[in-house]
């Protein structure tokens, strides 16, 4: 497809861990974006991710916003963790034809935009619960709220797990 460009990148530390990404097409007209990073490091929190990956691929392929992709996906995580681990996530569906960008978190970094030569954060209101940790809503709010964004021809997006800011320099 010439419509867009996708870079993604994965240095692993001196461990297998939890950090994912994933990106697949929905459909002809919406592209399923994901990045993630399980708690935890080793094999445990491979094996974890690899579990959380598969939920949120089949629940992205029925259609389904962003914020019901993690509601859907954390009660099935929920359902099936006894290591009691958790997974922070950030979800985008993208409609290639029009731009427009609607996006769900569950506790992960803010997300960067590169518009106009320019790098900022977004503004991040409410973030929603790791999956994995409960499934109620205390205050009936949703436990994952969705934000849309319309992205432009040329502007970049950049989210990360926190292995970036938890990096250190080694001499």
């Amino acid at each position: 497809r010439k419509d867009f460009d996708l870079f993604a990148q994965m240095d692993p530390a001196r461990e297998i861990g939890g950090d994912f990404y994933d990106f697949f097409l929905v459909d002809d007209d919406h592209l399923c974006l994901t990045m993630a990073d399980v708690s935890g490091k080793g094999m445990p929190a491979a094996l974890f991710m690899m579990l959380c990956k598969i939920i949120l691929s089949q629940q992205a392929k029925m259609g389904k916003s962003p914020a019901r992709i993690l509601e859907d996906a954390n009660l099935e995580i929920c359902a099936n963790n006894k290591a009691q681990m958790f997974v922070t996530v950030w979800l985008g569906i993208l409609e290639l034809s029009t731009g427009t960008l609607c996006f769900a978190d569950a506790g992960p970094e803010k997300l960067l935009l590169r518009r106009d030569g320019r790098w900022e954060f977004l503004p991040k209101e409410m973030s929603g619960i790791p999956l994995g940790m409960f499934t109620d809503d205390p205050d009936g709010s949703g436990l994952f709220p969705e934000q849309t964004l319309t992205l432009q021809c040329g502007d970049v997006l950049l989210q990360y797990t926190d292995g970036v800011t938890e990096a250190k320099h080694e001499k």
